[in-house]
């Protein structure tokens, strides 16, 4: 599901890979399509400004800091901005009174990266985002306590669902996209919070969050719950103060002899080498028509990639932008005037601002499957599922009831990928490969007699109510 379109991950690997099997992936995919040549590593950008003739030619000079130190100056046709909004680790230390006061240890998640510091300690995980969940979960087998506070609550799900399959392979689908559009937004609410709550009572574990299901992102993580009830793991409000090692919590309850604090707050995003003229902001807002392109250039030669947050994996999604970027710095499609992109982006921070009062994450949340299919649409790649239904029906039920997987974006237009239709048809069967470690041997016999005992059973149900019903009959009279 986070692969690119035109490359599978190895069927050998994981369902859900690490972070080593990730950078492995992305050097067969370099390797693969022959990049490394083109790509300069341990090179800092230093500034991206556009050249005196701008207006004409659409180029960039940049410059960038090589590994020795040197400046170099280049000129470039097209600019694409691909650093996320993972760039800037908020730590708010001004909204806990008294850390002055605290001895121990205090860092951001960004700053994380094993357990050991902190074997036998106790410590206090501020945040219960996805990197909150697991700091928290890595930290309860190695703590002496862990403290997981949250201010809002959140709803939980593990990755592994229905028989024991991939939650993003059960749940991003087209169909579901469709079912949930025609049902009321406060029933699918009701029934997702209460499946999840059937896995266990969010309320009882603490976590029950204030905010409805679809209203925000859920956390997903296998072992929290297991840790809570191990009682490994501690579920607290929010820091209301702190005095020395002491941490006091919204609720008044006191924990005493806190080593460290690791703040799991977020992020914000700063691009300080672009023009300021594409952030006037004071909070560094960048306004971008469809995530991606600044209205406000007179050339749209630049383009930023991956600055949204979305229900799905980032990676199918930035490949499209890209797809699309090339294609309008290139002249091959056309964005629209100024004044509708700036509509269109007004258009879709209000409809957010609900579930994200701050218009500045307002801005950043796209809904996956939609977005992904604008975006195809707009580089001529949309999958038609009528089309497919009719001419192909293998695949095109697999396309709109199976997973949304990235090979949908090479079955046809620009870019199209022959081993598309493959990969899509035995998706599946890469789902299955890395767990099939140990042989099981089928047992046809066994298969056979349930069967027959199953049949045999239902005719001799059938002859006792048949036994049953015949006096029954006889003696209506």
């Amino acid at each position: 599901m986070m692969c690119y379109s035109d490359f599978p991950m190895p069927d050998h690997f994981p369902n859900f890979v690490n972070n080593s099997k990730l950078m492995q992936y992305f050097r067969l995919y370099a390797e693969h399509f022959n990049l490394l040549k083109h790509i300069h590593f341990q090179t800092t950008v230093r500034s991206v400004r556009q050249r005196p003739d701008f207006s004409n030619s659409g180029q960039w000079e940049v410059v960038t800091m090589g590994r020795d130190g040197r400046e170099e100056t280049h000129v470039f046709d097209g600019v694409l901005v691909c650093a996320g909004h993972y760039t800037q680790p908020i730590k708010p230390l001004s909204d806990f009174p008294g850390i002055d006061t605290f001895p121990g240890t205090i860092i951001h998640s960004w700053e994380y990266k094993d357990p050991d510091p902190y074997l036998g300690k106790r410590v206090v995980v501020v945040g219960i985002g996805n990197s909150g969940g697991d700091i928290a979960v890595e930290l309860s087998r190695a703590c002496e306590k862990i403290f997981l506070s949250t201010r809002k609550g959140a709803w939980v799900i593990g990755r592994v669902v229905d028989r024991g399959l991939p939650l993003d392979m059960m749940m991003v689908r087209r169909v579901r996209d469709l079912i949930y559009g025609l049902l009321p937004r406060a029933l699918l609410n009701l029934i997702w919070e209460r499946i999840l709550n059937q896995g266990y009572d969010h309320k009882l574990y603490g976590l029950q969050p204030v905010y409805r299901i679809l209203d925000h992102y859920i956390v997903i993580n296998d072992d929290l719950p297991g840790r809570i009830l191990l009682g490994e793991l501690v579920i607290k409000s929010n820091v209301q103060k702190i005095q020395g090692s002491t941490i006091v919590f919204d609720d008044g309850t006191v924990e005493e002899k806190i080593d460290a604090v690791i703040l799991c707050t977020g992020y914000d995003y700063r691009f300080p080498f672009l023009p300021t003229s594409l952030s006037p902001g004071s909070n560094g807002d960048l306004k971008l028509y469809r995530r991606i392109f600044p209205p406000s250039l007179e050339r749209p030669t630049l383009a930023i990639l991956g600055l949204f947050q979305t229900k799905g994996s980032i990676m199918p999604a930035v490949e499209l932008q890209a797809r699309w970027a090339t294609r309008v710095i290139a002249g091959l499609n056309q964005l629209p005037p100024a004044e509708k992109m700036d509509k269109a982006i007004e258009k879709d921070v209000q409809a957010n601002l609900k579930s994200f009062p701050c218009p500045k994450l307002a801005a950043l949340q796209v809904d996956y499957i939609p977005y992904l299919d604008a975006i195809a649409k707009e580089v001529g790649v949309s999958p038609n599922i009528a089309s497919l239904l009719l001419t192909d029906p293998a695949l095109g039920l697999r396309v709109f009831f199976g997973p949304c997987s990235p090979y949908q974006f090479r079955l046809n237009g620009p870019g199209h990928w022959s081993g598309a239709r493959q990969a899509i048809l035995t998706q599946w069967d890469r789902v299955a490969k890395p767990m099939k470690t140990r042989p099981i041997p089928e047992h046809p016999s066994f298969s056979l007699f349930f069967w027959l005992g199953l049949s045999g059973g239902a005719a001799l149900i059938i002859a006792l109510l048949a036994m049953h019903m015949v006096p029954l009959f006889l003696n209506s009279d």
